[in-house]
């Protein structure tokens, strides 16, 4: 008290970095901008705005925050994207299929777009695929 300066402590929550475990075992810290990345680019040239994307992002940034993840796997994080590209935008979310999944032909997309039809009616804002 006589020296007249005043001390203030802060206390903060330390949190552990969120890691994500790749397929091939490889772990790497969690990247909110590597993730908005691979949604941006499934979505170019879709009439799909950049706030969507960015709320996308939050979101599943704030799941995995309030689900206390150490470590989770890549295919946890793109099945929470897809699920949430397909409410946004057929399409969008028959490319990130394509690459999440690794399609290897034609066929593998053609099964996937029909099993979207049958999971959802069809919008009327979406363009039909296929025929």
């Amino acid at each position: 008290m006589k020296c007249d300066f005043r001390f203030t402590t802060y206390e903060i929550v330390e949190r552990e970095e969120l890691r994500v475990v790749k397929r091939n075992g490889a772990r790497e810290n969690f990247n909110r901008d590597k993730l908005m990345g691979g949604v941006t680019k499934a979505c170019e040239k879709r009439p799909v705005k950049m706030e969507q994307l960015e709320q996308l992002v939050d979101d599943i940034a704030n799941e995995l925050e309030e689900e206390g993840y150490r470590e989770i796997p890549s295919t946890v994080i793109g099945a929470k994207v897809m699920r949430r590209l397909e409410a946004i935008d057929h399409v969008a979310y028959v490319r990130y299929a394509s690459v999440y999944r690794q399609f290897e032909d034609v066929g593998e997309f053609i099964d996937e777009i029909q099993s979207l039809g049958q999971r959802r009616p069809r919008d009327s804002s979406q363009q039909e695929l296929f025929r």
